[in-house]
């Protein structure tokens, strides 16, 4: 989706001092990025809005997974407490929180020392969240929809009774689950000289198999549309020697994962499209290039 254009008003910089103790001094500078969320940079910090429609009750769970992952990962970047050691405040109707700067830039994974490198921090992510276990989701998740064999009703015509019973099956056969950062795609990391140094963003953090989260990285961290299947095999297989907690993963598994993803994906478009949600062409030519992905991965 296009980034959103919400602005930092000068009732969320009071409370920025208010609640963190911190004052906004130089004038915040957007940083890039955020299809839902906007993200300031003011000196060492990152004050960041969320949209109206996510309750604090969500975002206070999705920092709890951050929090648990960055006892054991120093990239796990975490928001900063308030005095009443809160992770979230409201200011006019949205979710606030306050994090710190972590210099970096989006990784370019055109190479594959940095595509292994990718691997073997989701790995680590992994392993650092198998023994968390959080209360439920204040709200499901997106990557939820359809696990249990009942596909997303936005999207009808992307209806497909065998990728259905797959699913269900596959949730039947492997019965682990740990939290995962839901979202976890280029634009969601930093590297600097060459290595990783942050994951941001944890919003879409979810309860479920860790494969499924693998799958949907080996889309992200190859040449998305492109990729071949052996790239992508390549990728699975770097994460298993790094020691992550997904088990065996075929190609008809990581292929039925990520079109699981993908129709998710496209019930998230079509929900935005009908409230009336800003869509610049590139979002629509996103949009397209992901349907095709889901009907040609079809095993």
């Amino acid at each position: 989706m296009a980034f959103v254009e919400t602005p930092l008003t000068a009732a969320m910089r009071d409370a920025v001092q208010e609640e963190w103790g911190r004052r906004v001094e130089d004038e915040p500078v957007r940083l890039q990025g955020g299809e839902e969320s906007a993200a300031y940079r003011a000196g060492d910090l990152v004050i960041r809005i969320g949209p109206l429609g996510r309750s604090s009750a969500e975002s206070e769970w999705c920092h709890a997974v951050a929090a648990h992952a960055a006892l054991s990962m120093p990239e796990a970047v975490v928001p900063l407490r308030t005095r009443g050691r809160a992770t979230v405040v409201r200011v006019e109707g949205r979710p606030v929180s306050v994090w710190p700067f972590v210099e970096g830039e989006w990784p370019g994974i055109a190479e594959e020392p940095m595509r292994r490198e990718g691997a073997r921090l989701l790995a680590r992510l992994h392993r650092a969240l198998v023994d968390f276990r959080p209360p439920t989701r204040p709200v499901r998740g997106f990557l939820e929809v359809g696990l249990d064999g009942e596909p997303p009703q936005d999207v009808p015509d992307l209806a497909d009774p065998q990728l259905d019973r797959w699913l269900a099956e596959f949730h039947r056969r492997r019965p682990l689950r740990h939290p995962l950062h839901g979202d976890y795609y280029v634009g969601n990391t930093l590297a600097r000289d060459g290595r990783l140094v942050a994951v941001l963003d944890w919003d879409a953090a979810v309860v479920g198999a860790p494969e499924l989260e693998v799958a949907s990285v080996a889309l992200e961290w190859t040449d998305e549309y492109a990729a071949s299947l052996e790239q992508r095999r390549r990728f699975v297989d770097d994460y298993h020697e790094a020691g992550g907690t997904a088990g065996a993963m075929d190609d008809e598994t990581v292929v039925q994962l990520i079109r699981h993803r993908l129709r998710c994906e496209a019930a998230c478009f079509e929900h935005e499209r009908r409230r009336g949600g800003h869509l610049s062409e590139d979002d629509l030519d996103y949009h397209r290039r992901r349907l095709e992905a889901f009907f040609a991965l079809r095993p």
